[in-house]
């Protein structure tokens, strides 16, 4: 396969691809967004703790993290294509297995395991398949595809709460495991764009030096893959450590008002018609957020750090606040606050990344990243759990989200400060070097001048 064949479209055939992603991930990140309102339906048929209850959303969000590298390694051996139709097979199979509910084991195994990793292995390549078929509109595809979280959560809301009403929590959670098997007609519609699921990695692999331009191009012609060392010495590096302690303090907080908005907003004695447009405001938030922030970050006004840790400072304030609403209206309020930090935090966070590790050992940092921030995901909600517990109030898991995330904060003015000292280092000692660099090249300039003279008068 030559090289020319794997080049990025730019559009046709991958705005189809782009559509399919989009589902993918309201079908995966959003399901898992909202099922918060299967809480206490869970708990009250268990008649378990409020900690105990949370483990399921705590293995969900762990494999889904864990998997996350193993879907990126069977991409490589297989397509994208297979692995996300895979991965709509698991999903559907926690959710169907779910349906037998026959004690909170079995719910840690099926709604908890089985669906974390059916969303890992659709939403990874799915994420992964849009950039291969784009270039110079990846940042407009990425978009689009990543909005489908908040459209699909904006529906489910209601939606969820509808069927629960209607069909009973298990009931509503075999109908859901069949709606996630459009994640397989996703799939399908995901066309390989080459052989290599590694499509940049195959092109990259073209653009040798000229003077290595022949051993490239037979090496290529032999096998068109090419296959990245991953860098694990990325965990020795201060700023990627940095970074790496955020995300984990980052991901014990996110996940945990989702989790205890329905729970609270029963408390405060809200009808239950209510509480489900709670989560669909929260998706509005984090829509709006995604689309501002992103705009904002692409003027380059703001340095990218600063703007997570404003982000990151901003959401912990309205969760410190959201315990404060006593009704449905300031709820509301604070609930839509939320979503907006968290969906600004979100649409920067990667960009933070890259720009702390830098593109050649980005895909190793993201896998490294997502692998080590997994374990704040899967220890969050259930010590939120154990504080609401103790506390007998749920307003205690989101003072605990809020304070966590102000810790948080803390890890990015210090990465901050290490990157300014570097800079600062670094122009110490390009100075002198950029101070002498004119004179030679201005002596320079007068020889080849004397030159071009002499042979003017030659001629």
């Amino acid at each position: 396969m030559q090289a020319k064949d794997s080049s990025p479209p730019d559009g046709g055939y991958g705005w189809v691809v782009v559509v399919s992603a989009f589902v993918v991930m309201g079908l995966t990140a959003a399901v898992l967004k909202t099922f918060g309102l299967f809480f206490v339906e869970i708990q009250q048929h268990f008649d378990e703790l409020a900690s105990t209850t949370s483990w399921i959303t705590s293995v969900t969000i762990a494999i889904f993290h864990l998997g996350a590298p193993v879907a990126s390694s069977l991409c490589v051996q297989y397509t994208h294509r297979a692995v996300v139709i895979t991965g709509g097979l698991l999903a559907f199979s926690g959710m169907a297995l779910g349906f037998f509910g026959r004690n909170m084991i079995w719910m840690y195994a099926t709604t908890g395991f089985l669906q974390g990793l059916g969303i890992s292995f659709s939403w990874t390549p799915a994420i992964s398949i849009v950039s291969h078929y784009f270039s110079k509109k990846r940042a407009l595809a990425n978009a689009i595809a990543s909005a489908g979280e908040c459209a699909f959560a904006f529906t489910f809301g209601p939606f969820f709460q509808w069927l629960i009403s209607q069909y009973g929590w298990k009931g509503a959670l075999l109908i859901i495991g069949g709606i996630q098997l459009n994640i397989c007609v996703c799939g399908v519609l995901m066309r390989p764009l080459a052989s290599s699921c590694l499509l940049e990695a195959s092109h990259s692999a073209t653009e040798t030096p000229a003077g290595n331009g022949a051993s490239g191009m037979d090496k290529e012609d032999k096998s068109p893959i090419t296959h990245k060392t991953f860098n694990w010495m990325l965990v020795r590096r201060q700023e990627f450590v940095l970074y790496a302690i955020f995300g984990i303090l980052a991901a014990m907080s996110f996940f945990v008002p989702p989790l205890f908005l329905v729970p609270l907003s029963y408390s405060l004695g809200i009808d239950e018609s209510w509480t489900a447009s709670l989560l669909s405001i929260l998706a509005m938030g984090d829509f709006a957020g995604r689309l501002l922030c992103g705009w904002y970050a692409n003027l380059h006004v703001t340095k990218t750090v600063h703007l997570l840790t404003m982000t990151i400072t901003l959401i912990s304030t309205s969760l410190m606040l959201l315990p404060l609403a006593n009704n449905y209206l300031s709820l509301a309020i604070f609930t839509g606050f939320y979503g907006f930090f968290f969906g600004t935090t979100v649409a920067v966070h990667i960009t933070v990344l890259a720009d702390v590790v830098g593109m050649p050992d980005f895909d190793s940092a993201l896998g490294l990243f997502m692998l080590i921030r997994s374990t704040g995901g899967f220890v969050g909600p259930p010590l939120a759990g154990l504080i609401v517990d103790m506390a007998g109030d749920y307003r205690a898991g989101f003072y605990m989200a809020g304070a966590t995330l102000v810790l948080s904060a803390g890890f990015l003015v210090t990465l901050d400060q290490l990157q300014q000292r570097k800079e600062r280092r670094s122009w110490a000692n390009i100075k002198p070097e950029k101070s002498a660099l004119p004179y030679p090249s201005l002596h320079l300039l007068k020889f080849q001048n004397r030159r071009y003279r002499e042979h003017d008068i030659v001629v």
